[in-house]
C-alpha cells in the first residue's frame, strides 16, 4: 500500500510530543486534491492547537501545519482547473506538514514562477490574516496604522499591504530588525519600557499580532476600541472591547492570495521535515524575522 509520512501528536504537549509516522497515501474526495508537499509553514496556532490551548484533547493522531506548497499530485471527483503537476500553495485543515497533504480544491492558488516553494508555503495565512485584519479596521488612504509586531509573518504582510493603499506604518518589533523594517517602508519602533514616549501621541487605527498586553496603550492611542484589532489577545479584547479577529477560511486564503502577488515574507530559517519539534520550539520562543518553514524534500 502506498504510503506517506507525517508529522503527529496523539496528545497535548511540549514539542516533544510531536513524531514523523507513516500513514496510508490519503485519498482526496469531491472537490479535493492530494499535493504532494514541497513545504509548509509554521504558524503559534500551530503550537498553540498542540499544546491544548484550542480545543479539546486529541482522540487520536493529530496532523499539524495549516499552510502549504508543492504540486497536485491527484484529483477528487468535479475538480476543475487544476491540472496534475501544477504547482500551488494554501491553507489547509492542520496537516500540512506531511509528504502529502488533502486541500480543498478552492483553498488553491497557482504559485507564482518567483518564488520558491519554501517563500510560497510562508504566505497563505499571514496574507489571509492580515487582508482580513485590515478589511475589519477600515484602514484608508492617508492614515497612520500602528501594527505590533509588525517582524513577525502577519506584521510583514499587513505592512506591505497598508503601504500600498498609502498608508503610513508604524510597527513594533526587536532592534535588530528596524533596519529590514525601514527598507520596507515602515517607521520601526523598539519593545520594551518607555514605549508609550516612542509612539506618536495618536494613531489612526493599531493591528496588535504580538498579544504583550499592548491593548490598552492601543486604544488610548486611538481614543476608541472599535479602532484597534487583535489576531493574538483574546481575553485583553474581551476585557476592552476591541475585536478579535479570527479566521475567514481557506478559500478566503486563496483568494487573498491572488489578490496580493507582491507580498513577500523572509523566511527566517527552513527545518527538515524530521526537526518539526525544533520547528515549533523555535517557533514558540520568537522574536524572529518573518516565517519558519518545514521542508519536506527527502534526507
Amino acid at each position: 500500500m502506498a504510503s506517506a509520512r507525517a508529522a503527529r501528536y496523539s496528545r497535548h504537549g511540549g514539542p516533544e510530543v510531536l513524531e514523523i509516522v507513516e500513514v496510508p497515501l490519503p485519498e482526496p474526495g469531491p472537490g479535493q486534491v492530494r499535493v504532494a508537499v514541497r513545504a509548509a509553514g509554521v504558524n503559534p496556532i500551530d503550537w498553540k492547537l498542540r499544546r491544548g490551548f484550542r480545543g479539546a484533547a486529541p482522540d487520536g493522531p493529530q496532523g499539524t501545519g495549516m499552510e502549504l506548497a508543492g504540486t497536485v499530485d491527484a484529483l477528487g471527483p468535479g475538480v476543475r482547473g487544476l491540472r496534475l503537476g501544477d504547482p500551488v500553495y494554501g491553507q489547509v485543515a492542520p496537516g500540512a506538514v506531511a509528504t502529502h497533504a488533502i486541500a480543498e480544491a478552492d483553498a488553491l492558488a497557482p504559485k507564482p514562477d518567483d518564488l520558491t516553494y519554501e517563500e510560497a508555503a510562508a504566505l497563505p495565512v499571514a496574507v489571509e490574516t492580515a487582508r482580513r485584519a485590515l478589511r475589519d479596521l477600515g484602514v484608508e488612504e492617508g492614515e497612520t496604522l500602528l501594527i505590533h509586531a509588525v517582524a513577525g509573518g502577519v506584521g510583514l504582510a499587513a505592512a506591505q499591504l497598508a503601504l500600498a493603499r498609502g498608508v503610513t506604518v508604524i510597527g513594533t518589533a526587536s532592534e535588530r530588525h528596524h533596519d529590514f523594517l525601514r527598507g520596507l517602508g515602515v517607521r520601526p519602533v523598539a519593545y520594551g519600557e518607555g514605549l508609550e514616549r516612542r509612539l506618536p501621541p495618536s494613531v489612526d487605527r493599531v493591528l496588535d499580532a504580538s498579544g504583550r498586553d499592548e491593548l490598552e496603550l492601543s486604544v488610548q492611542l486611538t481614543g476608541d476600541p472599535d479602532k484597534v484589532i487583535t489576531i493574538a489577545d483574546r481575553d485583553g479584547a474581551q476585557r476592552l472591547g476591541v475585536r478579535f479577529s479570527t479566521g475567514d477560511g481557506a478559500a478566503a486564503a486563496a483568494r487573498a492570495l491572488r489578490e496580493a502577488p507582491h507580498v513577500r515574507l523572509p523566511v527566517a530559517e527552513v527545518f527538515p521535515l524530521e526537526r518539526i519539534a525544533d520547528a515549533h520550539r523555535r517557533s514558540e520562543e520568537g522574536h524572529f524575522l518573518g516565517k519558519l518553514v518545514i521542508s519536506t524534500a527527502q534526507t
